[in-house]
């Protein structure tokens, strides 16, 4: 017995009871992080048993792997695994911080952009991180005092056969009561902060890389027959053009304007009485412009890709990573390939490392003629110098001699870098004071804001001077917020009212301004997002898109849908907000009441089924079968 007594003892002191130290620490570490960290949205008794509950399955079940191994071995791999599950859920915070989302897989392959992000990442590191990693070293401090202890210990096939069934049993009963609170959550899973309310960090990543490997297996199992259900969908959903505008940009050059992390509030803002963006606001009132005051960005994880990638094609961005890098060997039936029958030159201009987002790569599948990237510009000076490439005036100021070596009618995209975070700027280049909220990234946000807006007036009096500005339709779109909603507090200061729900949701506009030479302009309250972006376009244009597979509609249509969807699942249109499982009326900013419901669910299958289709031509490179005159391509 004492014999006995003595061996429970040593185990209690040695693996078995690390291992369960271990445990508790990863759990009660995960728990506190998902409660403080992440704005999940947990409501209710049983949201916040299963935020408790859900880190406790997966830690029991990731740290019994070293129970696989033997003597001293079983530490290190716990102490692996251990350091493994923590970094992840610290990376996640950094994420989170930001982005105000959640690490995929895909984006593990954006790693190849981290080089050039710099302070941006730096930013996001705060001096309280380091209380993510004391345990850790406290862990490999009792490694090496109990060294000669953890040899003795021999803990069989009970313990760990014990620790997977205990873990097994609570992660059932966690997807159980998950799936009883929100039904079908992992069939509709488009909106990540879910998987972690009700499931956890770490089955939140089992659950993504399943859904990457589906993904991923799409291409592989597709054929022509696919297409068809694709076509049907989009003519049915196809919206006539306006005859008002049909063709009013016909024959013209065409230049996008790219304006970086640019959010609509800065039009006619004022800060401490001064315009922030004068030349932008004075454009919104142009009488050849038409400014679309309730246009949404819809970029997820893949953010300036994203954008880029819906005004190009009408197709969303994948719900994980981004579609430019994962997806860049796709066929693509893109503007710059639509544009070429009808004569245009194409042409992207952007101050910075070609391999950014695999944009040299994705580009040529887009059907560009030239990538005017860093190595057309000179970018020797620092001063000259953003994180992201060449600043926006001398950008502008040397694209000039570039842009006059492409042939009449041209398509050409500008892509602009100062204006992003974490929105630090020589101050000798600064024209007004920054904010005074005491959140960095939102006081420092104004000065950039208004250096793009000086940057944006010296390149149109260039146009002016050339007499491009006579004959070019100039559309100028901000590609995704700048201020997440993890700085809301000090946004109420700036807006001088509360963040709710639906303010946050309007915070997500983006300007979009299309200027036209002899167009009729004016302020257009329509609703609608960046996938609506080149029917639009095409349209002004005079080019018919009956037979393109696209997702979004022409803004100027009389067809047009005014149901924006967003990435995650949620919309907004002019009476209904779906935001976070709930559905808000839009005058109000209140929850619908159940009996208003139907129509709102209905929306809601409405935006699920373009998001499921949408994918489907990505994933499965389904315009590999589809040729650009409207023919099925049979295999």
């Amino acid at each position: 017995m004492k014999d006995l007594v003595g061996k429970k003892r040593v185990q209690l002191n040695g693996f078995l009871g690390i291992y369960l130290l271990a445990v508790f620490m990863i759990w009660m570490k995960t728990y506190l992080t998902q409660l403080t960290q992440f704005e999940l949205g947990v409501e209710g008794t049983l949201q916040q048993i299963l935020l408790l509950i859900n880190p406790l399955g997966s830690a029991l079940l990731f740290l019994s792997v070293a129970f696989l191994f033997r003597g001293k071995r079983k530490m290190s791999m716990l102490l692996i695994v251990y350091t493994l599950m923590s970094f992840l859920l610290f990376a996640n915070v950094v994420y989170y911080r930001f982005f105000s989302d959640f690490i995929t897989l895909p984006t593990i392959y954006q790693t190849q952009n981290f080089g050039d992000l710099g302070g941006s990442v730096l930013a996001l590191f705060r001096g309280t991180d380091i209380f993510y990693f004391v345990d850790i070293a406290f862990l490999f401090y009792l490694r090496i005092a109990k060294k000669q202890q953890l040899k003795l210990v021999k803990t069989g096939f009970v313990m760990p056969v014990v620790a997977v069934a205990f873990a097994l049993m609570i992660s059932s009963t966690n997807l159980y009561l998950a799936e009883e609170d929100r039904p079908d959550l992992l069939v509709r899973g488009f909106d990540r902060s879910y998987i972690v309310k009700y499931l956890g960090m770490y089955n939140y990543a089992i659950y993504d890389s399943v859904k990457t490997a589906e993904a991923s297996s799409e291409r592989a199992l597709a054929d022509s027959s696919d297409v068809t259900e694709i076509i049907n969908y989009t003519k049915s959903n196809h919206a006539d053009p306006n005859p008002a505008y049909f063709g009013l940009a016909k024959d013209m050059n065409v230049i996008y304007l790219h304006l970086e992390s640019m959010q609509t509030f800065l039009i006619d803002h004022q800060l401490n009485g001064q315009e922030v963006t004068p030349f932008l606001n004075s454009l919104a009132k142009n009488e050849n412009t038409l400014y679309f005051d309730s246009f949404y960005h819809q970029t997820a994880q893949g953010k300036t890709s994203d954008a880029e990638f819906m005004l190009e094609n009408a197709l969303f961005g994948l719900p994980q990573g981004s579609a430019f890098i994962t997806k860049g060997q796709n066929t693509y039936q893109a503007a710059p390939t639509i544009l070429k029958d009808y004569g245009y030159t194409s042409a992207v201009f952007h101050g910075n490392n070609g391999s950014f987002w695999n944009r040299n790569v994705i580009y040529n599948n887009f059907g560009y003629d030239e990538f005017f990237d860093a190595n057309a510009y000179d970018t020797s000076d620092p001063k000259n110098m953003a994180e992201y490439g060449l600043l926006d005036k001398p950008f502008f100021e040397q694209s000039q001699a570039l842009l006059e070596t492409l042939p009449q009618p041209f398509y050409t995209k500008f892509i602009t870098v100062a204006h992003h975070f974490p929105y630090k700027m020589d101050q000798e280049l600064t024209t007004i004071e920054k904010a005074t909220t005491g959140d960095s990234s939102v006081d420092n946000y104004f000065q950039t804001a208004r250096y793009a807006d000086e940057a944006i007036e010296e390149f149109f009096t260039y146009l002016k001077e050339s007499g491009l500005y006579d004959n070019t339709m100039i559309v100028m779109y901000g590609d995704h917020y700048g201020i997440s909603d993890n700085h809301n507090r000090a946004m109420e200061q700036i807006l001088g009212e509360e963040v709710t729900p639906i303010v946050n949701a309007d915070l997500q506009r983006v300007p979009l301004l299309i200027y036209v030479p002899g167009m009729e302009g004016g302020i257009n309250h329509t609703y609608g997002g960046q996938m609506d972006l080149l029917p639009t376009v095409l349209h002004l244009l005079g080019v018919e898109t009956q037979n393109n597979i696209h997702f979004g509609t022409d803004l100027l249509s009389e067809d047009h849908s005014q149901v924006v969807p967003f990435r995650n699942g949620n919309f907004v249109s002019p009476t209904i907000y779906s935001l976070d499982g709930k559905y808000y009326d839009r005058q109000t900013g209140l929850i619908l009441d159940s009996s208003q419901y139907e129509h709102a669910e209905k929306l809601s299958a409405m935006v699920e089924e373009k998001l499921n289709y949408s994918d489907k031509v990505v994933n499965g490179d389904l315009l590999r079968f589809y040729s650009k005159d409207g023919k099925v391509i049979e295999e």
